[in-house]
């Protein structure tokens, strides 16, 4: 299940055997940022990696340069209404071309060794369960997946024999120097933060943030979802309990630290006070060949850590009153079952919601928090065994939170 298993492919793979490769969201950052790792290999004269399949939310355009440029035998947009403008697109192209939900799922169905799992959302969970029900290795970008139906997932990978590779910067740091064989002497894994645009702002001052405000991020180009979750820290509160289920280590023992120069990407601390660190520049390439290039290394174009010029490392504790979100994610991880899910599914509505300028800035936080303490009246399995159980939670949460918006509607 962990990738610090290596196996004879892997290593051949690395060796000039060709890696074949399906992208799942490859218009969107961690997408392009995929292809361009394997453009950037091929022009080294390295063609020891094929592009399998394709797939994309609305941008045809994008996806139609994509496939013409990489030559996958299978596309698929997730907008069925863009079929025939996909199909235009790459008239005289030679490739089998897919649109609907079934058709991204048929994607992660082809066989490609290596998927990334790049679909934003809980969008994503579906053709993630899909590449792991095969066996493929996943290098996951996806929060989602794990944070929605983490035991699912995780079960699914280790009955099929695959494998996960974590793909955000934070549990790539950390899986990079993660001791699997003796996760004994690890005392604590510390998550680095670069606080968003908002660290420094006063609480009363944060109500008439905007959307264009929160998707500037000061570190990190994302897409704007990602972006907002990053100002309000719900990314990182998403990604501590992504972290529980990639690490065998208890969510208590998971720490969160703001880190404003994103320098120093997580931590690991041993029994005998040594803390391990994975440096590097803020750059999404970096955790991405790390992945696709495992078990060895592979160039990458990121720009080199200049020491000198970064100059000094700051670290701070985060403020709760300030960042709810990391209150309500201690919340639902110690609580366990179909909360995490049902907070997930509230923060993509608030989120929409504020992105179409019909939510405030602090409402996110709210609604999402009005919806677990309406969720809490209900009963819920304590695990969520099944896939069905998290569609379930996640149709509640997004059902719960809707009612929510209404009422906070600007």
């Amino acid at each position: 299940m962990f990738a610090e298993k290596t196996d004879a492919q892997s290593i051949k793979n690395n060796q000039g055997i060709q890696r074949t490769v399906t992208i799942l969201g490859s218009t969107g950052s961690v997408g392009e940022n995929t292809l361009d790792l394997i453009d950037h290999a091929a022009q080294r004269g390295e063609k020891n990696i094929k592009v399998v399949a394709l797939t994309a939310n609305t941008n045809v355009a994008l996806l139609a340069e994509q496939t013409r440029k990489f030559s996958p035998s299978y596309v698929a947009i997730a907008d069925e209404s863009r079929l025939d403008d996909l199909r235009a697109a790459l008239s005289g192209v030679e490739v089998e071309i897919g649109a609907g939900k079934a058709a991204i799922r048929e994607a992660a169905a082809r066989d490609a060794d290596w998927v990334m799992a790049s679909i934003v959302g809980a969008a994503g969970l579906d053709p993630t369960m899909e590449a792991a029900r095969r066996g493929a290795t996943i290098a996951l970008a996806n929060k989602e997946c794990l944070v929605c139906a983490g035991d699912v997932l995780m079960a699914t990978i280790e009955e099929k024999g695959g494998r996960l590779l974590p793909v955000d910067s934070e549990h790539n740091a950390i899986f990079q120097v993660f001791d699997f064989d003796r996760p004994h002497r690890i005392t604590r894994l510390i998550l680095t933060a670069s606080g968003g645009p908002f660290r420094t702002w006063a609480k009363e001052d944060m109500g008439q943030i905007t959307p264009a405000q929160a998707v500037a991020h000061p570190n990190w180009s994302m897409g704007a979802k990602i972006s907002v979750d990053s100002a309000t820290m719900m990314n990182k509160g998403l990604e501590l309990i992504e972290a529980a289920h990639i690490f065998p280590i208890h969510h208590e023992k998971i720490d969160i630290l703001v880190h404003p120069q994103s320098v120093i990407h997580s931590m690991v601390e041993y029994v005998d006070g040594s803390v391990l660190a994975q440096l590097g520049s803020p750059d999404m390439r970096t955790p991405i060949a790390s992945t696709l290039a495992w078990p060895d290394r592979m160039p990458s174009p990121s720009p080199q850590l200049d020491f000198a010029k970064v100059a000094r490392l700051d670290f701070e504790a985060p403020d709760l009153e300030k960042f709810p979100a990391l209150r309500l994610v201690r919340e639902v991880v110690a609580k366990g079952g179909a909360f995490p899910a049902l907070l997930n599914a509230a923060n993509e509505i608030a989120v929409a919601a504020f992105l179409d300028s019909g939510l405030k800035y602090l409402d996110i936080a709210r609604v999402s928090e009005e919806v677990l303490e309406t969720a809490s009246k209900n009963q819920w399995p304590d695990t969520l065994s099944h896939l069905e159980d998290v569609m379930n939670a996640d149709e509640t949460g997004r059902r719960l939170a809707r009612d929510c918006v209404e009422k906070y509607k600007i």
